[in-house]
């Protein structure tokens, strides 16, 4: 029987890190806006990944390959979103979305290969959910970037705000309707995400909820009460004593005597 922990050989169950740095990259892109902002986003897109490759079952050398690749790429597409505001970035936006899509199928293929459900297993599920609210916002600026045209009727402000705003109320179906997608392909994406996000709640998470069990109690925590203790006062007065043998006048109390036979 599998025990609900993660031992030193099995590295993958370490998720609460990237749901930290995932919380802390939503926050600041809502609350700061800017083009630095839209910078660090790809630096902190590529810290996710290198974290999901952490915990992957992948080589050393894999690993490292992507983890190298995903650096260079980052840097092209930061590079592309300041020498081109408008084709670069939506560029770059697709190179965040490719990235944390990529990070989004580690986790997920990990969380499911896991043969118990841990805690660190429920914070991987939310840790991919985060992930792919994330990366349909980078799609949805995609769009806007590379179409010309604004994304929201009625020429609503596109920017990173408001791009992750409707990319979870999408994802979470709530659809307050203060942001609509214009064009078709901005619906048809907003549609997928919608799809996506009841499949994810449905399946993932409803069953590692359900199936989560706490830490297995070890071994030999506690010792198998005895009843009565020896030593303990029975009902009738007398003391109870363990016998150690079948041998006869063993097992009795000093002083005690066999009650007479009826003649």
């Amino acid at each position: 029987m599998h025990s609900g922990r993660s031992g030193p050989a099995d590295p993958a169950g370490r998720y609460g890190l990237l749901l930290l740095l995932l919380i802390l990259t939503y926050l600041l892109s809502a609350f700061s806006a800017g083009r630095l902002v839209e910078r660090l986003s790809i630096a902190l897109f590529a810290a996710v990944l290198l974290l999901a490759l952490r915990n992957s079952p992948l080589s050393r050398r894999r690993r490292l390959l992507l983890g190298g690749t995903a650096l260079a790429g980052s840097m092209a597409a930061g590079a592309a979103a300041v020498t081109s505001p408008g084709t670069g970035t939506g560029i770059a936006e697709i190179w965040n979305g490719l990235m944390l899509l990529l990070t989004a199928v580690f986790i997920v293929r990990r969380v499911l290969a896991r043969p118990t459900v841990t805690m660190q297993s429920i914070y991987g599920a939310l840790s991919a959910y985060l992930i792919i609210g994330l990366m349909f916002a980078t799609f949805y600026a995609a769009i806007e970037h590379l179409g010309g045209a604004p994304f929201f009727t009625h020429a609503q402000a596109g920017n990173t705000q408001t791009f992750q705003y409707f990319s979870f109320t999408t994802l979470t179906t709530l659809g307050y309707g203060d942001f609509t997608a214009a064009g078709n392909g901005g619906r048809a994406v907003a549609v997928i995400e919608a799809l996506v996000g009841q499949v994810f709640l449905a399946t993932l998470v409803a069953r590692l909820v359900a199936a989560f069990r706490g830490p297995a109690e070890p071994s030999g925590s506690a010792a198998p009460r005895r009843w009565p203790p020896p030593g303990a006062l029975r009902r009738d007065g007398t003391t109870s004593y363990r016998r150690r043998s079948g041998r006869p006048g063993q097992g009795k109390a000093p002083g005690d005597r066999a009650a007479p036979r009826g003649r």
